[in-house]
């Protein structure tokens, strides 16, 4: 890649990861399965090995599903749920206010109602109420004569409110994927599969996953399985936006989830979404989730209030149609407001970063700046990552506090520094690859301090250098509907199942390479004299070096089939080029 110096930071190169596979193995996992060879070669490198496994994979049903029962404290939450609904006691489900919390909630709620219930919901706002199930909350529950309170996404530090319950004489039950403290809160019902007393097989559900897991339960109770593919339609949303693995269950909920969301029929809710987003018909994957319907529903929490994506998706009723249309359409423009919130902290955290040595020449990027939208932050800490390849947080700062968000490189465990540096925090928690903070913004620069030089021990040139991790050599010729047909068993992709990353020596440009839209380019690239349509997103800065090798570039693409007024074509998505010594 070419380089990048700004004032204190230089952009290196990607190293090409080409990774090692058993042929012999492969061929004869392809062979047992029935299955493209290449396939074979792709599934044993995601650490598919026998027949059965790979079956499993390639063809993922409900049955597939474990039972929810194997979670701890599943079966007293069902049996306090179901008394609920027999003695028709108030319920209220406490979610979250990003697409996994959104998500959790309208699954129970609307599972709950069904079962008959008397239930409502409950999402705080970001900035008002904060994350997490707190006293307030509780308090604003038994006023409203709520017996039972569930918490979804949130919940497994919330020892306060779960006393707090205890004390006014409410049952809570918590479902949570995030990993506990030391102690857990003392509820009725605690269930996460990470606890450590826990034996459930799949410990990566997101909170959308561990959700339908309790909605699995009841319908299993009352006889109601039919309903699972609605609620796996809308875990599927969530599963994919919290960016958790996509394996096990969780490919399972996304695979068929996607899968029932393309086909339909859907709700009114979901319908609405869809349309708003430009998706509606056509076939879904974890992109068109993670680029176009997360970020809308996301806007709601980041912007405004969640409740807007709430009520959207719990819309059910076709009289609700254009209620969901206007809800949907806010949706919209609370995204271009977050786009446009987002370039500006964006374009000031990146001044920062290229200015100021203090900032710029740590191995972790720790900026702030007053009044950032925090609604924008966490995706602000995102951008940067992959501009520099290094941890970011970035950080709002409202008078005396500061708010922050936090997100990492592969193989740094944010949340282990964040521990470490705990002292300097008034709180935080989250996930190795991504947590939240809040601390006095007289600490800030203290802070980047010790961080920093508890990084540099752990942080080496290996962490600090992106890499691309090459499935396999794959030659033009080979590149037609076959293949296409054998790749897309592999999505959804995402965590843990990447798409496949192919590379090819020796490509010529054979026309272009034309700019899109300033940032990207778009070309035609001729190998082993077959063409193709070559395009690489954010590789504007790039011109120059494929010009100057268009005789023979080395590649690092993905396959990819491009659908325009019904008309489908394929393509190569570059991931990086060089200049190649090999010409064909």
């Amino acid at each position: 890649r070419a380089t990048r110096r700004c004032a204190t930071v230089l952009m290196v190169s990607y190293y090409w990861d080409h990774l090692a596979c058993d042929d012999g193995r492969a061929r004869h996992l392809s062979d047992a399965v029935g299955v493209d060879p290449l396939l074979g070669r792709l599934l044993l490198l995601r650490g598919i090995t026998g027949p059965e496994e790979a079956d499993r994979f390639l063809h993922p049903s409900l049955d597939h599903l474990h039972n929810p029962m194997l979670l701890t404290d599943m079966a007293p939450a069902v049996d306090r749920l179901l008394a609920a609904v027999a003695r028709h006691e108030r319920v209220a489900v406490h979610g979250d206010y990003d697409v996994d919390g959104i998500t959790s909630t309208v699954i129970v709620r609307r599972a709950l109602e069904m079962l008959g219930a008397e239930v409502g919901h409950f999402v705080p706002e970001r900035v008002r109420d904060g994350y997490g199930i707190g006293i307030p909350a509780i308090e604003r529950f038994h006023a409203e004569g709520v017996q039972v309170v569930v918490s979804v996404d949130c919940g497994i530090k919330g020892a306060e409110a779960a006393r707090r319950a205890r004390e006014l004489g409410m049952d809570l039950i918590i479902t949570d994927h995030h990993e506990p403290g030391d102690e857990l809160p003392h509820a009725l019902a605690v269930i996460n599969p990470r606890r450590h007393d826990c034996a459930y097989p799949d410990k990566h559900l997101a909170g959308a996953g561990v959700a339908l897991k309790l909605v699995q339960a009841l319908c299993m109770r009352t006889g109601h399985e039919r309903w699972l593919p609605s609620f796996v339609k809308v875990a599927a949303i969530g599963t994919v936006a919290d960016v958790v693995p996509l394996v096990g269950e969780n490919r399972v909920i996304a695979r068929l989830g996607l899968d029932w969301l393309s086909r339909g029929p859907n709700n009114v809710g979901l319908r609405a979404l869809l349309e708003a987003a430009g998706l509606a018909g056509r076939p879904l994957d974890s992109y068109h989730v993670a680029f176009m319907l997360a970020p809308r529903v996301n806007a709601a929490g980041r912007m405004s209030t969640p409740d807007i994506a709430t009520r959207l998706l719990l819309a059910s009723d076709e009289s609700l149609l254009e209620e969901a249309r206007g809800l949907a359409e806010q949706l919209n423009r609370e995204n271009e407001r977050r786009q446009q919130e987002e370039r500006v902290v964006v374009a000031a955290a990146r001044r920062l970063v290229d200015t100021d040595p203090d900032i710029g020449a740590r191995s972790v990027i720790v900026v702030a700046g007053a009044d950032w939208h925090r609604g924008v932050i966490g995706i602000v800490a995102s951008k940067l990552v992959e501009a520099f390849h290094r941890p970011a947080i970035v950080l709002s700062i409202d008078g005396d506090a500061a708010h922050g968000s936090c997100r990492s490189v592969p193989g740094f465990d944010i949340l282990a520094a964040l521990d470490a540096h705990a002292g300097y925090l008034e709180r935080y928690g989250g996930h190795r690859v991504a947590a939240g903070l809040t601390m006095d913004r007289g600490r800030i620069a203290a802070f980047r301090d010790a961080l920093s030089v508890w990084a540099d021990q752990r942080l080496g040139p290996e962490l600090l250098r992106p890499r691309l991790s090459i499935d396999a050599p794959l030659g033009f010729r080979a590149i037609g509907p076959a293949l296409a047909e054998a790749l897309a068993q592999l999505g959804p992709h995402g965590n843990g199942n990447p798409k496949p990353l192919f590379h090819a020596k020796g490509a010529v440009v054979a026309d272009g390479p034309r700019r899109l839209k300033q940032r990207h380019l778009s070309m035609s690239l001729r190998h082993e004299g077959v063409a193709l349509r070559g395009v690489y997103w954010r590789g504007a800065e790039q011109a120059e070096v494929i010009e100057a090798a268009r005789g023979g570039l080395d590649l690092a693409f993905t396959v990819e089939q491009n659908t325009f007024r019904g008309a489908s074509t394929l393509e190569v998505s570059l991931a990086d080029v060089r200049a190649s010594e090999v010409a064909t």
